[in-house]
């Protein structure tokens, strides 16, 4: 990254927006000096189709944007040059009627690239066109390398050596990256642009939910993917060799198009061995010391892969006090702290960890969740208090040495799951470290348990990996069926407490 991002978000454009927009524009056109919309242009396009121009920001500045037009798809089907496609840039052909959004600009400043802030900005246009009903996505793309392969070879020999990755084009290559496929080259595409040779690939994304018939598509995302990662404790180097695994893994389960990013608690205790000669209340105090570096790092992950990370945990130093606390990394560049409430007596012991004094749910765009340390989910107070705020998934990482203490994180966990009526997702540690004291052995096995009723899996267990061996879990979780639950389950367990003869309340806000 550049430079510290603190907030980035994805909404549709405004026109107070214009003045970034234009300062944006030229930033990544600077080949093209005088190509830029006009704020007339801009004003046009929100009022025929404010839906389709979707901008993104960083720290509230505009850095990048999306364009579209609806049209009819004989339009398209047509050859055609950016004049054609665009009414002399009146945007006269845009018609509610059509079943194609055509993309006709799409950027993002040079400073931004390589944070997948490009890849928002496509999958927001692949949410307009399923929640319109349109048919597909078309647009030209440029392919600004072929200039230094034009007297060599054909387009359609460039786009070929593309696709096979053997010639790397800035935009062509990322556009097939996204599920766009070639529909043909255009020549004379787009005056002016040299490096393109004015050559453009027409590409087409197909929306596979497109129903003839009209049809309202539910703009709400019920069904929520969860990557989970049971992580094996292994010797490592240094930090950037413990960020190094855990991005192969966040890569690994954003690739499936996850939502959510969940390690083990005290996975970074690799660390520890480099102070494995001091007492292991001194060691555990000098690990503390790469709980901000590795918020930082896992923020900027969460921007780039666009998924929210829950970083397990890791010893934190507040004001002298250590506490045993992790950080939900939201894919919009903010960041939350959740900490261990209740400490088991050998962390007291060893360590000398506080708990907590904080029961809270945090909001996400996947809706309200919860976050609990492993000990925590053997008290059922604390996701009570949650599902009262609205929790429908509860996260749980933990850490546990012996079949014994997986076994009692297992079943409270599953407990959890019924009686508030939520999904309970765990995450824990496998594998050996024989050079950190007090962190020799490890015990897990990852999973999702659900509510128990006739819409969820009969044993109450959505998935669980093999246990003790490294590997991630990706499971899907719909949160439509915890409505039906609560409205129509064969019980009512949240309706039916007695609430006239016992309460659970907070003592601190």
């Amino acid at each position: 990254m550049q430079a510290e991002i603190n907030k980035v978000e994805l909404r549709n454009l405004k026109i107070q927006d214009y003045k970034d927009l234009k300062k944006s524009m030229i930033e990544s056109y600077p080949e093209m000096v005088d190509d830029y919309w006009r704020e007339s242009d801009i004003k046009k396009l929100l009022k025929i189709f404010p839906e389709g121009q979707l901008v993104i920001l960083v720290d509230d500045i505009v850095v990048g944007a999306a364009l579209s037009l609806i049209v009819d798809e004989r339009l398209v089907e047509k050859n055609h040059d950016y004049a054609t496609i665009t009414g002399d840039y009146t945007f006269s052909t845009h018609t509610s009627e059509g079943k194609v959004l055509y993309g006709i600009d799409v950027f993002v400043v040079p400073k931004y690239r390589g944070l997948r802030l490009g890849r928002r900005l496509y999958d927001a246009r692949k949410e307009i066109c399923e929640q319109l009903n349109l048919k597909s996505i078309v647009f030209a793309g440029r392919i600004p390398n072929y200039g230094q392969y034009a007297n060599e070879i054909t387009p359609k020999v460039y786009i070929d050596k593309v696709r096979r990755k053997e010639i790397h084009d800035p935009v062509l290559s990322f556009q097939l990256s996204n599920e766009f496929h070639v529909m043909r080259v255009m020549r004379n595409y787009l005056e002016g642009d040299r490096k393109s040779k004015q050559f453009a690939v027409l590409l087409e994304w197909n929306n596979i939910y497109y129903d003839e018939s009209p049809q309202i598509i539910n703009a709400t995302k019920s069904v929520i993917r969860l990557g989970l990662i049971q992580w094996q404790m292994r010797p490592l180097s240094d930090l950037d060799a413990l960020i190094e695994q855990a991005e192969f893994f966040i890569d690994a389960v954003s690739g499936y198009g996850s939502d959510f990013a969940v390690f083990p608690e005290l996975f970074i205790a690799p660390l520890m061995a480099d102070y494995n000669h001091l007492s292991e209340a001194d060691a555990i105090r000098e690990l503390a010391k790469y709980a901000e570096p590795i918020r930082k790092r896992f923020q900027e992950l969460a921007i780039s892969y666009n998924i929210n990370i829950i970083t397990g945990s890791m010893p934190t130093l507040v004001d002298g006090v250590l506490y045993n606390s992790g950080y939900l990394c939201k894919r919009d560049g903010t960041y939350e702290t959740y900490t261990k409430i209740h400490i088991t007596p050998n962390e007291i012991f060893y360590w000398g960890i506080t708990g907590g004094n904080t029961i809270q749910t945090f909001d996400t765009d996947c809706g309200k969740i919860g976050i609990m340390i492993c000990y925590d989910v053997e008290f059922p107070e604390l996701s009570r208090l949650m599902a009262d705020e609205g929790m429908n998934i509860l996260f749980v990482p933990f850490l546990t040495d012996t079949q014994n203490g997986y076994t009692r994180v297992k079943h409270c966990a599953q407990a959890r799951a019924i009686e508030n009526e939520c999904y309970v997702a765990i995450a824990g540690c496998v594998g050996n470290l024989p050079r950190v004291n007090n962190m020799d052995i490890q015990y897990a096995q990852t999973a999702v348990f659900t509510p128990s009723d006739f819409a969820f899996p009969s044993n109450g267990i959505k998935a669980e990996t093999t246990p003790n061996t490294e590997m991630t879990l990706i499971v899907d979780v719909d949160l439509d069926l915890l409505k039906e639950l609560h409205e129509h389950g064969s019980v009512n367990i949240l309706k039916d407490r007695r609430h006239d003869l016992y309460r659970i309340k907070k003592l601190r806000s």
